[in-house]
């Protein structure tokens, strides 16, 4: 495992200026991004802000934290200087809130028509829910994906904050915050993103669209592999108490599968109706024996087979140290930035910037409703 280092100024995003508003959940882990891969990201925080659930001093990382009141005027002129030289700003509050401190775009692109102003929002900035409190586990529901992750007889479960927050979110504002700053380049304005999770949850969901378009998605359980019905995809428990994931979808993985459990590896794959059977069977199998047993079995082949990791395991498992996919920064692993870029890679920055020249007086509050 790697370990931190000041901020990546050779970073393939070096020279870009981003403003990031402080507040919770994918808006500051996209300025977290920002900051790896090398862009200089300034956070405006309120006084004793740093300690809120799902953003704060965790997701400064690399950033520049500036503490300001923006009810105060001085701060509030402070903080526009910076947005004068930035070239991007992120915010994630909901819709009017920027508006009613005297920040909203329309105020802004006048004075900085090259600005790009990046809006992540759960619901966007339009329609009848926009002023509503949500969270990751209702923009995901209202996409109609929901569904999808369900098990027969059970309720939906999804894994918290991935898909919708950083997915649907964070990742597809900062997708078209850099298309917007290309953009720019040619045509020497800005312009507003408008980044809804639930737009980009749905978005992701193209894939599963064009699966059902051709005829290989069925909405029946029973008769779709994704959905849990399988034998052959799926998470299956051990002698131990441990899991381990399934994922053979290819006829050829599938025998690979089925011969390295000691099972027909002839066993039919594409008729549902022989699932359950099969199902029960590599089920038993699988709890015979502990996870460490079925690791070795399936080493190094393609029956796409892995083991279920705890957040405390991953980092040791080989092939993520082969990657050097964690780092340790205060005692703890984090993953690494991603993806892997060969000639300008990213590089985590040390804890959050902040000194006595950083900050603005004041001892206000920037509220999000």
């Amino acid at each position: 495992m790697a370990h931190a280092t000041a901020n990546n100024t050779n970073g393939p995003l070096s020279g870009l200026k981003i403003v990031e508003f402080a507040g919770i959940g994918p808006a500051p882990f996209a300025g977290l991004v920002l900051a790896d891969f090398g862009a200089e990201v300034t956070v405006i925080e309120r006084p004793g802000g740093t300690s809120r659930v799902g953003g704060g001093a965790a997701l400064h990382r690399g950033k520049t934290v500036v503490q300001a009141d923006l009810k105060s005027p001085p701060d509030l002129a402070r903080v526009r200087d910076l947005i004068a030289g930035a070239d991007a700003l992120i915010e994630g509050f909901r819709p009017g809130v920027m508006e009613r401190l005297g920040l909203g775009p329309d105020t802004l692109l006048a004075a900085h028509p090259r600005l790009v102003y990046a809006r992540l929002t759960g619901w966007g900035q339009t329609g009848p829910l926009a002023r509503s409190a949500g969270h990751d586990i209702n923009y995901v529901a209202l996409s109609g994906l929901m569904p999808f992750a369900a098990r027969p007889g059970q309720p939906p479960a999804l894994p918290a904050t991935l898909l919708g927050d950083i997915g649907g979110g964070a990742l597809t504002m900062l997708f078209g915050l850099m298309c917007a700053l290309w953009e720019s380049r040619r045509s020497g304005r800005g312009q507003v993103i408008d980044a809804a999770i639930l737009d980009g949850v749905g978005y992701m969901g193209t894939l599963i669209q064009a699966l059902r378009a051709d005829g290989h998605w069925s909405d029946d359980a029973s008769r779709n592999f994704f959905r849990h019905g399988s034998h052959f995809y799926d998470c299956f428990e051990c002698a131990d108490g441990r899991w381990l994931s399934l994922g053979a979808i290819e006829a050829d993985f599938h025998e690979e599968l089925m011969r390295r459990l000691g099972l027909s590896p002839m066993s039919p794959q594409d008729d549902p109706a022989q699932w359950p059977e099969l199902r029960e069977q590599v089920a038993a199998r699988l709890r015979e024996r502990p996870l460490a047993h079925w690791v070795a079995v399936f080493e190094g082949s393609d029956a796409c087979a892995a083991p279920v990791l705890t957040l405390a395991e991953a980092p040791h498992h080989p092939h993520q140290q082969a990657r050097r996919n964690f780092f340790i920064q205060d005692g703890q692993a984090w993953p690494m930035p991603a993806p892997k870029l060969s000639r300008t890679p990213a590089r985590p920055g040390s804890a959050a910037l902040s000194d006595t020249q950083d900050r603005v007086s004041g001892a206000g509050d920037i509220r999000s409703d």
